[in-house]
């Protein structure tokens, strides 16, 4: 038995003399495992529960913007473009002749014959019409009789004058005491008057004279002559008409003409693109009516002067026209290539006309909206040339509704998103 009870002991004290061995009893390292094991699963639920908090946080924080900017008003908007280095312009224009004349009769009479008719081709001093003139023959035929008794009278004062001046030379050289001073000085007096009636008789030659060399220029208006080489586009009268000479109201022209090589072009440009409507400026005409057939040119002159009533300036385009392919009157396209001046091009639709002029919706960094006001330089139609208020990349908005703010969100939709929409839309 005392060795049976002295065995636990030398087990006891074997185990305690190696270092090697636990000195816990067995058995005792169980709860530690299982505390450690229940604060691990502990923390594992919590993390669990705070990232599942976190992540249903996060999606409400992105519902709930979504649903603000759901909420925003959507605009559309636009990117501010930089405005063509050159610039083409179409500007309705007409064609007009070089030269255009309406000609009256000079002389009164009746027409006698016209010898061309609408469309014909004349030259310089060619004889277009005849009139005849009974009253203006009667009266040439007059002055040159009232020249011819004129020219008589002349020679009659002529032949007193001499023998004034005659008799006067004999008184006058008498010797002192033959003729007395009394009649001497009676024959001088009597020698300057028919000097002083010689000069009146001749006067009066040159006056008729006058008479008869201007009527006899009215007798050359007897014929109408083209005053330069054209083409006849009216005709108004008729053998036996009666003609009236001038051009007062109620006279009617006898020929309208015009010559048409060269042919200009006006063209009325908007005050806008006044500026830019330099000499030389290179130019394009195009006529729809001639298959499209197209002219170029330069801008040849300017009003240098705006239209008050219509605030417009005035440029002609000169063109050969050696075929007679254009005629006045037409109504052709005029295109000109314009020199841009590094200005900002937005569409026609995000100008806000104001009390104080033009303005534009920019929309910042935040989708707020900012008014800026702008300078037209100018109106291409559908888009706008603006030489302040802008930048290029900024973003504006078209056609905004009066209700939207300045510092108002809104919710910008651009091309990309519209694209990126339509697209979307497309796939379901």
């Amino acid at each position: 038995m005392k060795d049976e009870q002295s065995r636990p002991d030398a087990k006891h004290t074997s185990a305690a003399a190696d270092p090697g061995i636990d000195p816990i009893a067995p058995g005792s390292g169980r709860p530690v495992q299982i505390i450690a094991g229940l604060a691990a699963a502990v923390l594992l639920a919590g993390f669990v529960v705070a990232h599942s908090v976190r992540s249903h946080s996060s999606e409400e924080l992105s519902a709930a913007t979504a649903r603000r900017s759901a909420m925003l008003p959507p605009v559309d908007v636009a990117t501010v473009q930089p405005a063509p280095a050159v610039d083409t312009v179409s500007l309705p224009g007409e064609t007009a002749a070089w030269y255009e004349s309406t000609i009256y009769a000079r002389v009164d009479g009746y027409l006698e014959k016209w010898f061309v008719d609408i469309g014909d081709h004349v030259h310089e001093g060619q004889v277009l019409a005849t009139i005849e003139t009974p009253e203006l023959d009667a009266e040439l035929v007059a002055a040159r009789a009232k020249l011819n008794a004129a020219e008589a009278e002349v020679q009659v004062r002529q032949a007193e004058a001499d023998f004034a001046r005659s008799t006067y030379e004999r008184w006058k050289n008498s010797p002192k005491g033959v003729v007395s001073e009394q009649e001497r000085a009676d024959k001088k007096a009597g020698f300057e008057s028919a000097n002083a009636k010689l000069s009146a008789a001749r006067s009066k030659v040159n006056l008729d004279q006058a008479n008869v060399e201007r009527l006899t220029t009215f007798e050359q208006f007897k014929e109408v002559r083209a005053p330069f080489t054209g083409t006849i586009v009216q005709r108004q009268i008729d053998i036996g008409d009666l003609v009236t000479a001038g051009s007062t109201k109620g006279n009617t022209p006898l020929f309208r003409m015009t010559k048409d090589d060269p042919i200009r072009v006006f063209v009325d440009a908007p005050q806008a693109l006044a500026e830019a409507m330099k000499v030389g400026t290179p130019s394009r005409i195009r006529l729809n009516d001639l298959q499209n057939r197209t002219f170029d040119g330069n801008i040849a002159r300017t009003a240098d002067a705006i239209d008050r009533r219509a605030r417009t300036l005035r440029v002609e385009v000169d063109l050969p026209n050696h075929d007679d392919s254009l005629v006045p009157g037409l109504y052709v396209e005029v295109r000109f290539d314009l020199q841009g001046r590094g200005m900002a091009e937005v569409p026609a639709a995000a100008l806000v006309f104001r009390d104080d002029g033009p303005h534009v919706a920019v929309v910042d960094g935040d989708d707020a909206v900012r008014f800026h006001k702008v300078s037209i330089e100018r109106d291409n139609g559908s888009t706008v040339d603006l030489a302040s208020g802008v930048s290029p990349g900024d973003k504006v908005v078209l056609n905004i509704d009066d209700q939207i703010a300045a510092g108002e969100k809104v919710r910008p939709i651009d091309d990309e998103s519209r694209l990126a929409a339509a697209a979307h839309s497309a796939t379901k």
